[in-house]
């Protein structure tokens, strides 16, 4: 079984990416030359279960916030596609896109940064839905509020008035508001000190269990990857090198790059120890997860 307490799947997945590809031409180097091409991801492909949490770790450049934009269909791919709920995104005409986009939502890094600092809250977290009677619109930003943990009072504030780990709570209950079956978190965590992520880890697998929601979660922390995933793809260059369950590859890497990303993290040599004591019994991440 899976960490999610879920038996592994066999319907078709709700993600899949086959064979993407993004290409950057860069500027000429000479006016005798064609302008050279950054090849961003090569050949990416991987399918991902409902209900289940994909972690995406590599270094910086590895092209993991790339693959989260062509998820997310902010950019379109040079080859290849990316289909969820059967249908291919890059191939939706805008109308529908926009329509899909209630089923997948984004957690940015910055919770600063990806807000408003001019709107109310009650504004920013009902931002993706689409029109509908005021009272009802209410409802759902007070439903998505208090599932983040924070309260109905809030409504009226200003993006400043809170923590970072408040405001990163603001992020996710925008996302969430839409009700979406996919959520892709960029770096959630990274511009959080340690014990707010650790609330906010658990925070995202309580969302898990309460919603159903599935995960892509970029990171080049692999310790926050062993604690929120089932699977974890390694990148590097803008290709997928290794590719697993978590236990497995952070176990026993096999890719010669995936042993060096775990020899060189913080604590190197420590992931099987925060696998069996990071956690309460629940599997919940423990206050300093370090």
């Amino acid at each position: 079984m899976s960490r999610s307490g879920m038996s592994p799947r066999t319907e078709t997945p709700l993600l899949e990416v086959v064979d993407l590809a993004k290409h950057y031409r860069l500027p000429r180097e000479s006016l005798l030359r064609p302008a050279p091409e950054l090849h961003a991801l090569q050949g990416v492909s991987f399918a991902l279960q409902a209900g289940h949490s994909l972690g995406i770790v590599g270094e910086s450049g590895s092209g993991k916030s790339t693959l989260a934009r062509l998820v997310m269909a902010l950019e379109r791919p040079s080859a290849g596609r990316v289909t969820l709920l059967g249908r291919d995104l890059h191939a939706l005409p805008a109308a529908e896109l926009r329509a899909a986009r209630r089923d997948f939502q984004m957690v940015f890094q910055d919770p600063f940064g990806s807000l408003d600092p001019r709107q109310r809250v009650d504004s920013i977290v009902a931002e993706p839905l689409p029109p509908m009677p005021a009272p009802e619109r209410a409802q759902r930003v007070g439903e998505a509020l208090d599932a983040v943990g924070l309260r109905a009072a809030d409504i009226d504030k200003y993006p400043h008035e809170f923590s970072g780990g408040q405001r990163q709570r603001i992020a996710i209950a925008r996302a969430l508001i839409t009700r979406p079956r996919l959520i892709v978190a960029d770096e959630p965590v990274s511009a959080l000190d340690v014990s707010v992520q650790a609330q906010m880890l658990n925070l995202l697998q309580d969302l898990r269990a309460q919603f159903g929601v599935t995960y892509l979660f970029i990171s080049h922390d692999l310790a926050v990857v062993d604690h929120v995933c089932d699977e974890v793809a390694v990148m590097r260059d803008g290709r997928i090198v290794e590719h697993g369950p978590v236990e497995r590859l952070f176990g026993q890497p096999e890719h010669p790059y995936t042993r060096a990303l775990i020899a060189a993290a913080p604590h190197a040599g420590t992931l099987d120890r925060r696998r069996r004591q990071g956690r309460t019994a629940s599997g919940r991440v423990a206050a300093n997860p370090s």
